[in-house]
């Protein structure tokens, strides 16, 4: 069952776009959550599309603000940040098709119990870090293994430290967006 309602998530997605356009504008929104249940402090990324295609992906792993203002700054940094891409630019707008992953708190997991498409991952070696959501490995068809490996090297660790002491962390995503394949 979906934590969020089709109302707060509609609500959530017109303030990713209303924040990059602000952004673009140089104008400051009211981070004011409209409801209670938006005040809550949660983890969460923005993601963008662009023609179907990655545009830019930046989140918070931990709680630090409402979710509210957490998806106006992801949406925001996601749009002019990801060091993947160049800054949107104000003709992309249209185009852009938000994804939102609002992330239950991250937990310890043992390997063995790890089920792609469920779990997002957060692998730590020292002070590297890399996280995958719950949707990268059923869009790249990955199993479990390849999950684990491929969290490694967002990491820059190798493939293998989850088997080597690497620390191996899950959490859930409810996930939902504009694409056609929406997620919940």
């Amino acid at each position: 069952m979906a934590e969020y309602s089709e109302q707060e998530r509609r609500l959530l997605l017109h303030l990713a776009h209303d924040a990059v356009a602000a952004a673009l504008s140089k104008q400051e929104l009211d981070l004011s959550p409209p409801s209670e249940h938006l005040t809550e402090h949660r983890g969460a990324f923005t993601t963008w599309h662009e023609n179907g295609e990655l545009r830019g992906c930046v989140g918070y792993v931990f709680p630090m603000y409402s979710l509210y203002r957490t998806i106006a700054e992801t949406a925001v940094a996601a749009a002019f940040n990801d060091t993947r891409f160049l800054p949107v630019k104000p003709e992309e707008l249209p185009r852009l098709k938000g994804e939102i992953s609002v992330l239950s708190p991250i937990q310890p997991i043992d390997t063995d119990d790890v089920e792609v498409g469920r779990h997002g991952l957060l692998i730590t070696y020292g002070n590297r870090r890399g996280l995958l959501l719950p949707q990268v490995p059923l869009e790249h068809q990955w199993d479990r293994e390849m999950f684990l490996r491929q969290t490694c090297i967002k990491a820059g660790l190798p493939g293998d430290a989850w088997e080597h002491g690497a620390k191996v962390e899950a959490f859930t995503a409810e996930v939902f967006g504009e694409n056609s394949g929406e997620r919940g």
